[in-house]
């Protein structure tokens, strides 16, 4: 039989430089596969992990960073000012003339409002409504000067055109009268009213209520008598003249 011969505990182990040489490219060879696998992730771990001094100055900066809160400690001790803290403000000065200024302001709006309500007034008016039932003509054995229209007492009776009221009160015939002189010239006559609601010299504007209809003086009914005279003269029959304004009776 053969003896086994054993190994002196201190003798080494031959190394063979070719089987170094394989070791250490296979181990390349790993390292560049999980590289690869890892992408640039992987890449710069294995550049930390074979750095040993700059993966120690980064870990060092890290644990400084994380660890030192005594700014936030002294930060939280520190004392907070609760002092109320007193603005500069401008002083108020008193404005000049300030109810001179208002009056005209108001004063402005008043003139504003009254030319916007003379814009949209109308130039011509109705005298009144109501059922057209004498016109213009000859009428029991007299002529018939002007038109009536017939409605309830009290009716509203309008100024057809801006004019100065020159009568206002009680008239022959009429019972009670209103006249009114226009910017043109022509005056119109409005009888019969049972109620005056403008006075001799008043200035009043078209479709401005100037009366209320009732049966006064010769009538038969509560009407308008109402009559037309161009330049103050004789007059003509309404009807036309109103036409021709855009007011049909």
């Amino acid at each position: 039989m053969r003896s086994k011969v054993q190994r002196g505990a201190g003798r080494h182990r031959k190394i063979v430089t070719s089987q170094t040489a394989k070791g250490r490219i296979a181990v390349m060879t790993v390292a560049a596969g999980a590289v690869s696998t890892a992408g640039v992730g992987g890449a710069a771990a294995a550049n930390i992990q074979s750095d040993g001094a700059a993966t120690t100055k980064t870990q060092s900066v890290d644990f400084e960073l994380a660890s030192d809160s005594t700014q936030a400690e002294d930060a939280a001790e520190a004392p907070v000012d609760t002092t109320p803290q007193i603005l500069n403000v401008a002083e108020a000065k008193p404005v000049a003339d300030l109810s001179d200024q208002l009056n005209k302001a108001i004063q402005a709006s008043e003139e504003r409002a009254a030319a916007d309500e003379a814009a949209r007034a109308p130039s011509v008016a109705r005298p009144a409504e109501g059922a057209f039932t004498s016109p213009f003509a000859m009428r029991w054995g007299t002529f018939h000067k002007g038109v009536d229209i017939a409605n309830s007492p009290g009716t509203p009776i309008l100024a057809v055109m801006d004019g100065t009221v020159i009568d206002s009160g009680p008239a022959s015939g009429f019972g009670q009268w209103i006249r009114i002189m226009h910017d043109d010239g022509t005056m119109t006559v409005y009888g019969h009213m049972q109620t005056l609601d403008v006075a001799v010299g008043e200035h009043v504007h078209a479709g401005q209520k100037i009366a209320g209809m009732g049966s006064m003086g010769f009538s038969t009914g509560s009407h308008l008598h109402f009559e037309v005279h161009p330049n103050g003269g004789e007059a003509i029959d309404p009807q036309p003249w109103l036409a021709e304004r855009g007011i049909d009776l």
